[in-house]
């Protein structure tokens, strides 16, 4: 069901303290805590005693101290103090999980440890580039990651979804772009001439046209980036000059929890007025109400799927780059299958 031997965002960087915290990602319950030098650790949520999640527990020093019996794990999962026992058992040390910091986020290895080269981080430069202005938040969404894939590789339900914020009729009506290699698909679509929807009208500070784009690239193992913006038109955006407009990525990466629920981590970087802290913040309060909306679809999609198990989803031309990305992940999890030994 989930990718394995890749990284998963599983929080923002400053999520994780000095402190248990607790997360599930591909199915595997996780614990991780930042060590007063600023490393991170993270665990396999369970003390091979009796089986009580560690994330229950507290931190003494770098320790970590099962809640239930006192049994203490250094910094490197290797148990160092057990109660009633003369030393310390060897067999009760805990798994633990390669973890990296960077662009803002920690990411998780899930699969083979040996193969956990931080090389292999997708590249969101944007996030912590000078140049550049990255801010966001994480949903909670209670449907499988799939469902975010198609609905994220599909900007059309804009249109409907958020019609005061980001939608307008020219969404639909604009021709799409799919092309795709072994493993990232690239959906692209530009809009000319039109009338840009508030969101854009407010960062760009006009009302006049404008030729709007959006281009929307997945990535394994279920990582989105969506070029967006809007430039006066005819001022050379779609033949690559873009500075009479403004810019922005749309970040997403979707972490799958369980098979019908994911951790969602999004946000915006834009190069455009980034003294400006409060539209910072402006922009991801509005992105947060936009990304709300498609919560309340998506939550109800996947109970309709739920209540209709011989159902499959049907494609029309709108759906070319979800079915792309699904195709990638299929053919991946195959790959895995045959390769994992049983």
């Amino acid at each position: 069901m989930f990718l394995r031997d890749t990284w998963y965002a599983v929080a923002w960087d400053s999520e994780i303290k000095h402190a248990p915290f607790a997360r599930t990602v591909c199915g595997e319950p996780i614990v991780l805590y930042r060590q007063m030098n600023g490393a991170i650790s993270c665990f396999e949520d369970c003390c091979p005693h009796r089986l009580l999640p560690l994330s229950m527990g507290y931190l003494q020093g770098e320790h970590l101290v099962c809640k239930y019996h006192g049994l203490e794990f250094n910094e490197c999962g290797q148990c160092v103090w057990m109660p009633g026992q003369e030393g310390v058992r060897k067999d009760f040390n805990v798994g633990t999980y390669p973890v990296a910091e960077k662009h803002r986020f920690v990411w998780v290895w899930i699969g083979d440890p040996r193969l956990a080269a931080e090389s292999k981080i997708p590249d969101l430069h944007w996030c912590s580039d000078p140049n550049w202005i990255f801010e966001g938040s994480t949903y909670h969404m209670k449907c499988d990651y799939l469902l975010l894939v198609d609905n994220l590789m599909d900007l059309s339900h804009e249109t409907y979804v958020h019609p005061t914020s980001i939608g307008q009729r020219e969404i639909v009506e604009a021709p799409i772009k799919a092309t795709s290699d072994d493993f990232t698909v690239t959906l692209t679509r530009w809009m000319y001439g039109i009338d840009p929807p508030p969101f854009w009208s407010a960062n760009l500070r006009s009302g006049e046209k404008c030729d709007r784009w959006q281009i929307c690239q997945f990535s394994l193992p279920a990582n989105v980036m969506i070029d967006v913006g809007v430039a006066l038109a005819g001022t050379g955006a779609p033949e690559g000059d873009r500075s009479k407009g403004v810019t922005g990525i749309v970040v997403n990466l979707m972490t799958p929890e369980t098979e019908t629920s994911t951790w969602y981590h999004w946000g915006m970087a834009r190069n455009f007025q980034t003294e400006d802290r409060g539209l910072t913040f402006r922009i991801r309060d509005g992105q947060a109400a936009v990304f709300a909306e498609d919560l309340v679809v998506l939550d109800a999609q996947q109970q309709s799927i739920l209540q209709r198990p011989g159902r499959e989803l049907r494609n029309l031309k709108i759906d070319a780059g979800g079915v792309h990305a699904r195709r990638i992940i299929e053919r991946e999890l195959a790959r895995q299958s045959q390769t994992t030994p049983a």
